[in-house]
């Protein structure tokens, strides 16, 4: 595979995640039977670890100097431009969307839950990843150096992985615990990233009528007892990473989050052909995450709009979640792609932003 192709199949990954990100807080699922919740999440994961290379085991400074300054530094300057919105917000509408204003929410907190600002809060999974990647450094070089050996690595992630879920049910549920309860099984997925780039990738045809059989077969055999979206009966297939909320289950999110990783892999492979040279499909892979800061600013403003227009005053929405629009039955697939293309067209704006202040700065 070139660089060039290497490269664009990625960034078309990250679209579609993305994408299921946002297409899941509307409460819809973009890939049908792969419900939302059940694995876009271990899917941005998983990508990290596709990511990864080798050559950061010998350079921990470069490794932790860079994700720093990709994911951190944007992370705070969001929180900086979040706290100021939902101010302003607060002051427009009698709600503060948000926990109170202190050091410990705006410093601390984004470590243990992400959640101090409603507005913002997809972009808990930011700070998880920064702490997820940092721990899978120091792990793998450790494994290393016990037994360089992939499928002993494989092993030893898979049981910590596997071990997140019951964890859940004998230790007390604290801001901490959940930290480490989320990275264990995190890390999962970050090294079976890892390992399907560098060990399977041009070995194994996972897009075999063999491989989609398989778990077509078994996804639809999960869906059957579904109850994410009937309560009254079955298992839940979605599951709250954040709050680590897996539903009674013990092993139904990791096989959930991999048939939907393998789903999403199986889309890109499809459709790349055909998508390869959109622009506005590379933008948005490019801007993933100032997509995750910004869609529900965009959804809160639609549905401003939406009350505006019907001649509701906007403190309505007081009274529902962050995530609450406006007549969903009509307007769901309105407010999706929408927030989409404005979310994205930010993140355009902004980088150019950027572009242009450095080159003034050079000047």
């Amino acid at each position: 595979m070139s660089n060039e192709i290497f490269s664009n199949k990625i960034n078309i990954l990250k679209a579609l995640a993305i994408i299921i990100v946002v297409s899941g807080h509307l409460e819809f699922s973009f890939l049908g039977m792969f419900t939302p919740y059940s694995f876009q999440i271990a899917l941005f994961f998983f990508i990290s670890g596709y990511l990864f290379k080798d050559k950061y085991l010998n350079d921990t400074v470069t490794f932790i100097e860079r994700r720093t300054k990709s994911l951190l530094v944007p992370y705070f300057l969001y929180s900086l431009f979040y706290l100021g919105v939902t101010i302003l917000i607060a002051k427009l509408t009698g709600k503060f969307w948000g926990m109170p204003i202190n050091l410990k929410n705006f410093f601390v907190t984004p470590f243990l839950n992400g959640h101090q600002l409603d507005l913002s809060c997809p972009l808990w999974f930011v700070t998880q990843l920064f702490m997820t990647l940092m721990v899978f450094l120091f792990l793998f070089k450790i494994f290393k150096k016990i037994y360089d050996n992939k499928y002993f690595h494989l092993i030893l992630f898979s049981l910590i992985g596997l071990s997140a879920i019951p964890l859940t049910k004998i230790i007390p549920i604290t801001a901490a615990t959940l930290v480490i309860i989320r990275t264990m099984f995190s890390l999962l997925f970050v090294y079976l990233g890892y390992f399907y780039r560098n060990f399977m990738e041009n070995k194994i045809n996972i897009y075999s009528y063999k491989w989609a059989g398989t778990i077509l077969i078994l996804q639809s055999i999960l869906w059957l007892f579904n109850r994410d979206f009937s309560p009254q009966q079955g298992i839940g297939l979605s599951y709250v990473l954040v709050w680590g909320r897996f539903d009674n289950q013990l092993i139904v999110p990791i096989i959930t989050a991999i048939t939907g990783i393998w789903a999403s892999l199986f889309v890109v492979h499809i459709f790349y052909p055909y998508i390869k040279d959109s622009k506005f499909i590379k933008q948005i892979g490019e801007n993933t995450y100032h997509i995750m800061a910004n869609h529900l600013l965009v959804m809160y403003l639609l549905t401003a709009l939406f009350l505006y227009l019907n001649g509701i005053p906007i403190s309505a929405k007081n009274e529902h979640d962050i995530y609450w629009i406006f007549n969903p039955i009509q307007t769901t697939y309105f407010y999706f792609v929408v927030t989409i293309i404005i979310s994205t067209y930010i993140g355009v704006i902004i980088k150019k932003t950027k572009i242009c202040l450095q080159k003034f700065i050079k000047k």
